[in-house]
């Protein structure tokens, strides 16, 4: 009786499981979906904004842009995209108008250094510019930048024949506090020291002219002044109160530099040229 028991037991089971086998065999197939990719990031522009709100007729200062990321879509037409390239184009551009601080800068507000008309706009009312012939020495080693203060210095040396070596080399100053609006053919206010190369890497080259913002009667005196001698430039600091100007006219002699010049022209005397027809005679007084 009781293997009966079991083996009807065992027969339920073993039919059981048949018929789950079955059943599992007829449904469809599991369909199993990849999981979607992740979106690409969606792809930003970088642009050149104003870093801080900017004034008309302000000159561009590396200081003056930063860089910001917009969407393609929201890009202003004529906006300046950023690039080395670019920041070196806009330093030293002229602002046309007033620009907020984080708007994007267009090409259309600003005037570069070498558009047609950029320095007759930089120029202040009734003020002209005139170029100074400089080298390593007289332009103060290449380190005057446009918006320095400087002082104009005239060195020329006098007749020899009718002038004693004492007082033969002068010097004078010819303008005072007077605003430098370009070096060669860079224009920029407040530069950095950097480099005067499109990309503003490497070293900066020597200036060989600088240009000069003075009225119609400095740029008169200037004109006259590159015909007589060399002619220098010095730096003047920013707080000009505390500066003392030049004296009017005031002139300075090799032998007030040097006394040994005065002591020869002393031991040498005073020579006198006495022409009698054809006969040059030099007297000495001492």
């Amino acid at each position: 009786m009781v293997l009966r028991s079991v083996f009807a037991t065992a027969l339920v089971l073993l039919s059981a499981g048949f018929a789950l086998v079955a059943w599992r065999a007829a449904q469809p197939p599991m369909i199993v979906t990849a999981a979607p990719a992740a979106a690409p990031p969606a792809v930003r522009t970088a642009v050149l904004v104003a870093a801080r709100p900017l004034q008309p007729g302000t000159l561009l200062k590396d200081e003056d842009l930063q860089t910001r990321e917009m969407e393609p879509g929201l890009v202003p037409p004529g906006a300046v995209l950023h690039s080395d390239t670019a920041r070196a184009e806009m330093r030293g551009a002229l602002l046309r108008r007033y620009i907020e601080a984080g708007a994007a800068l267009d090409r259309d507000d600003v005037l570069r250094p070498r558009d047609r008309g950029f320095l007759a706009a930089v120029l202040r009312p009734s003020m002209r510019a005139i170029a100074v012939g400089v080298d390593a020495i007289t332009g103060t080693a290449g380190l005057i930048w446009p918006g320095d203060q400087v002082d104009l210095i005239l060195t020329q040396e006098l007749d020899a024949s009718t002038t004693p070596l004492a007082r033969r080399v002068v010097g004078e100053t010819v303008l005072t506090n007077v605003r430098v609006i370009a070096v060669d053919q860079e224009i920029t206010q407040g530069a950095t020291g950097t480099s005067a190369s499109p990309t503003g890497s490497g070293p900066r080259n020597v200036a060989r002219t600088v240009t000069l913002e003075v009225t119609t009667a400095q740029a008169e005196r200037v004109a006259v002044a590159e015909r007589l001698g060399r002619l220098a430039l010095t730096v003047r600091p920013i707080d000009l109160d505390t500066t003392p100007a030049a004296p009017a006219n005031s002139s300075v002699f090799g032998a007030d530099v040097s006394p040994a010049l005065s002591r020869t022209d002393a031991g040498a005397g005073t020579r006198i040229r006495v022409i009698q027809g054809s006969d040059l005679n030099e007297v000495t007084f001492r």
